[in-house]
């Protein structure tokens, strides 16, 4: 399996053609640096960091750039093009984008939340799916190379369910939605906010955070540039703290968390509110321990985490090779942890 590159070139330019208009900056001054985030609209600690202008006040030597994307595959073109320095971003793209042919270079600095009830299949009222068995011969669709996509190939596999006997069809999360009122897809593996719109007119057969419970655990993780990591481990920190003190405010304070989140996706508050307590938020204590990133040195279990989502990639003919576990190691960016969390409030 290979890329030819100017097919690459011309995805490329498709994708960034379609973000041309999306992003926000802070500042346009010149002689200042510029770091580039790209960021998603599910419910996180990331929204909150970008509502509340917190990177922007940490770093104010910076522009700080934010650009909306899609799908975790898009930012995985972006990386590649060397368009974005920072990404909110699902698991397994991450897996695939550190696999072959992609290869990207970047490293996973953060986990923003471990997917819960935030991600699930849903079977649209009036098909008949009772369960993820029923879905032989059903039209399903999901955004490729995301989290969701690996989730339902999970499913499949666990109810016995060849992937190739289901319509399986690429759709964004909006995409999605518009096929699924047309009533030309029979369900969606999707996240939110989208999910809870295919709720009220669904049946939900299973959730991420069952998968995880059944050894399939997906992620949001932060990533960042493996040459800009080099270069400024120092507004690395800066990115984590902030990152950390989101995570935290999600606990502590969960009506200013929504109220933050709900300005970011256009929704009110209570909706806010309730999409956040879907998803699993961890501590910067746990982040930086072995169960998770690690500590400075000694990569911890996320980084089995992405070779065991590369090996089930690679047995769904997703990639076409799995990289060593070193390879994955070595994609974990563990300086100053946990010691970058100490003065985060």
């Amino acid at each position: 399996m290979k890329i030819r590159p100017h097919l690459l070139l011309a995805v490329i330019a498709v994708v960034l053609a379609a973000v041309t208009g999306c992003s926000v900056s802070n500042s346009g001054d010149s002689s200042k640096p510029t770091i580039r985030l790209a960021y998603q609209s599910f419910p996180s600690g990331d929204l909150i960091v970008k509502n509340n202008h917190w990177l922007e006040e940490a770093l104010p030597n910076y522009n700080i750039v934010w650009t909306k994307f899609d799908s975790g595959a898009d930012i995985n073109t972006a990386f590649i093009a060397k368009k974005v320095d920072f990404g909110a971003i699902g698991s397994s793209p991450v897996a695939r984008g550190l696999s072959d042919p992609l290869r990207i270079g970047y490293k996973v600095a953060f986990v923003l939340d471990v997917a819960g009830d935030n991600e699930a299949l849903v079977a649209r009222n009036g098909t008949g799916i009772e369960s993820v068995a029923d879905l032989k011969g059903k039209r399903v669709a999901t955004a490729f190379a995301s989290t969701a996509h690996y989730s339902l190939l999970a499913a499949l596999a666990q109810a016995h369910v060849d992937p190739k006997s289901v319509d399986i069809i690429d759709l964004q999360p909006q995409a999605s939605l518009a096929a699924w009122q047309r009533g030309d897809v029979d369900a969606v593996y999707t996240w939110l906010p989208t999910l809870d719109e295919l709720r009220k007119t669904g049946k939900q057969l299973i959730s991420s955070r069952q998968l995880a419970t059944d050894g399939k655990p997906t992620l949001d993780l932060g990533v960042v540039r493996s040459d800009f990591a080099a270069k400024n481990p120092k507004v690395v920190d800066a990115w984590r703290q902030v990152q950390a003190r989101a995570l935290n405010l999600i606990k502590s304070d969960p009506a200013a968390a929504a109220k933050a989140v709900a300005a970011q996706i256009g929704t009110t508050e209570a909706d806010a509110a309730a999409q956040l307590s879907q998803g699993i938020f961890l501590t910067p204590a746990q982040i930086a321990s072995p169960e998770w990133l690690g500590t400075q040195g000694h990569p911890g279990n996320v980084a089995h985490n992405l070779r065991a989502a590369a090996e089930f990639l690679k047995e769904q003919n997703q990639i076409p090779s799995v990289p060593s576990q070193a390879d994955f190691d070595a994609a974990i960016y563990t300086e100053g942890l946990p010691g970058v969390f100490d003065d985060v409030h």
